[in-house]
């Protein structure tokens, strides 16, 4: 099963303060998603809008990696994740996207499996 996870979406997902330091809340996102990438074999992608920031990217490895759309479109992030679906969906048609983006899911191919950000975040780093 192949997992690409709307960072922004995610972190938008729950109430831990993230609006006052994005940078700092996706560096705890995604050491939390580095934690879940570890109880499974699975290969995950998770995708931020914004510039490259460093704390996060040394957290991926292993299964995980982290891709930035680093626009300056408000969600440039959907973008990255539909092209990235639909290079990998073909391939590996078992797939999660996970948002609650409504306006991303509809622009996903039909059978992708979505799973929302509030029940992947209690599922996974809860």
């Amino acid at each position: 099963m192949q997992w690409v996870i709307d960072g922004n979406n995610v972190m938008g997902a729950g109430a831990d303060g993230w609006w006052n330091d994005r940078r700092a809340a996706a560096a705890r996102l995604t050491q939390q998603v580095a934690m879940w990438c570890r109880t499974h074999e699975d290969p995950v992608c998770l995708v931020f809008d914004g510039h490259v920031v460093e704390a996060v990217e040394e957290l991926a490895g292993g299964n995980l990696s982290v891709r930035f759309a680093a626009s300056r479109r408000r969600d440039a992030a959907d973008d990255v994740i539909v092209s990235l679906v639909e290079e990998v969906y073909a391939a590996e048609p078992e797939m999660v996207v996970v948002t609650s983006d409504k306006g991303l899911v509809a622009r996903l191919p039909p059978g992708v499996e979505v799973l929302g950000s509030g029940a992947y975040r209690k599922r996974a780093i809860a």
